[in-house]
């Protein structure tokens, strides 16, 4: 959209208004939930970043840091102690790539595939104790992804 054609189509008074702000509705239904998914996560012991994480690495194990950031939108300096802390945990190894030592490779253990046949659960768990259909919870899902694209070129 234009400038020119948002100015025209908005009352000035209401632009910093937080009810009116998108960034905001985003942000605050993301910590709803995630606060869905905490309880189901505390009874594995895992946080929602590490969670998130074992997501991607079952889909696709063995990836280095910069790949496993970018599917996260995460940096390194953030990814770097929940990485610390679930290779303590015994669910991943980090080591340096054989091909390039500048690349650090991110490998689940066989406790960390394990784990993915307790957490099938979850998702179940949180669309139940939601107040949202399936059809609604796919539409919203398909039109933040698509948001997500759009905002990302």
């Amino acid at each position: 959209m234009k400038k020119e054609q948002f100015a025209n189509n908005v009352d000035k008074d209401s632009l910093l208004k937080l009810d009116n702000q998108l960034c905001f509705a985003i942000y605050a239904c993301a910590k709803q939930i995630t606060s869905l998914y905490r309880p189901f996560l505390e009874e594995i012991g895992l946080t929602y970043t590490q969670y998130i994480t074992l997501l991607v690495l079952w889909e696709r194990d063995d990836l280095t840091l910069k790949e496993l950031g970018e599917k996260l939108f995460l940096d390194s300096g953030t990814l770097t102690p929940v990485l610390k802390k679930m290779e303590a945990a015994g669910y991943l190894r980090r080591q340096r790539s054989r091909e390039d030592e500048r690349n650090l490779c991110i490998k689940l253990t066989d406790k960390g595939r394990k784990l993915k046949e307790v957490a099938c659960e979850i998702p179940v768990k949180v669309a139940c104790s939601s107040d949202i259909s399936v059809e609604e919870g796919v539409d919203l899902r398909e039109k933040l992804k698509a948001l997500l694209n759009r905002l990302a070129r």
